[in-house]
């Protein structure tokens, strides 16, 4: 551990009523941090992360000094130290750490305890100095990101609220600003979301604005609305309908399909064969969001099974852990799957009684 000395305090059950003495041994061991400051950015000033810790980590913690005691199952207790080591080397290099910050740290390393956040939360995507750091958020958005700098094709797939189009938008823009390509092309197909939305009003633009709203507003969060309108306006960024993709050659482009669970197989079959020379394309969806008719097969669903195998191409899956929106977000995620499941138990077992 850098800088770090970790002291075995006590090795006997400390505080823990009987039946959990019984389940597992009981440790308490104290991390103490060789620079005060860096503790602090790490606890918060008051040391309010430090509830934040013991609620990830599922594990008794408390301050003394310039220590952290920690208590709890050993297997907890050794993962809170590996979290807080982590955190040291964030803090030694002058980050500084939210309180979303240590809840993203603990569910990565819970669920790869050899990934290491300065790799993760150092990774920045150069956009513009005027707004801020875009940097992977997870485990998840750190191999999507390196899978797209990597790969001609890369696939995202899961749920809302992942950063799938925002990282992939964000890497466009910052690849067209670096001059290594001469265009983006951010399309989705036009397909309402469970309500009929009637004839609109206006222009080609007009009408097909509310479709390709989100990525308007991914491109104006990462730069000026004035430095996106000259961009659009110079043919640089195109924002337009996945129908609009038939019949053309896209070279030196970088490509961006959204939505895509609501293509059919044959529109994602068009749409891969657009790609021209010296392109890069990334197809994001989410397949348990499709609004294509019953009975349709999504074009996203099937070209996981038919292009896994080909080199060139990657596919990088996210979950309801991997949320990055409101924390509320990734507990209706998973109640939504949960609801899913036991409905499927309900369907299967009502199935097998009328045998």
């Amino acid at each position: 551990m850098t800088d770090i000395l970790v002291n075995n305090i006590s090795e006997k059950p400390i505080g823990f009523d009987k039946e959990t003495l019984m389940s597992a041994p009981v440790v308490s061991k104290e991390y103490i941090f060789a620079d005060h400051l860096c503790m602090m950015r790490i606890l918060g000033s008051t040391g309010e992360y430090l509830a934040i810790i013991a609620d990830e980590a599922e594990v008794k913690v408390g301050q003394r000094g310039d220590s952290v005691i920690v208590k709890g199952e050993e297997e907890r207790v050794e993962s809170t130290l590996l979290l807080l080591d982590e955190l040291y080397s964030l803090a030694k290099d002058g980050k500084t750490l939210q309180g979303v910050d240590i809840k993203r740290s603990a569910r990565i390393l819970k669920s790869n305890p050899s990934a290491k956040l300065k790799k993760i939360f150092n990774d920045v995507v150069h956009v513009t100095s005027e707004k801020r750091l875009i940097t992977p958020k997870g485990l998840a958005q750190k191999i999507y990101v390196d899978a797209i700098r990597s790969n001609d094709l890369t696939f995202g797939i899961g749920p809302a609220g992942t950063g799938k189009t925002y990282l992939a938008v964000a890497l466009g823009v910052s690849e067209l600003l670096a001059g290594r390509y001469k265009r983006i092309i951010l399309t989705r197909p036009a397909v309402e979301a469970g309500e009929k939305l009637g004839f609109l009003p206006g222009d080609m633009v007009e009408k097909i604005n509310p479709y390709v709203r989100p990525l308007y507003d991914a491109l104006n969060d990462m730069m000026d609305g004035g430095k996106t309108a000259d961009l659009i306006a110079y043919g640089q960024i195109e924002i337009a309908p996945l129908a609009f993709m038939r019949g053309r050659t896209l070279n030196d482009s970088f490509v961006i399909l959204d939505e895509a669970q609501n293509t059919t197989k044959a529109q994602m079959k068009m749409f891969l064969t657009r790609l021209g020379y010296s392109s890069k394309a990334v197809v994001t969806g989410d397949i348990t969001q499709m609004d294509l008719p019953r009975g349709e097969v999504s074009g996203l669903y099937d070209a996981q099974n038919v292009l896994k195998d080909i080199e060139g191409i990657a596919f990088c899956s996210f979950s309801q852990v991997d949320v990055v929106r409101h924390e509320l977000v990734q507990k209706i995620i998973a109640a939504y799957e949960k609801s899913s499941v036991q409905n499927s138990d309900q369907g299967k077992k009502k199935d097998s009684n009328l045998l």
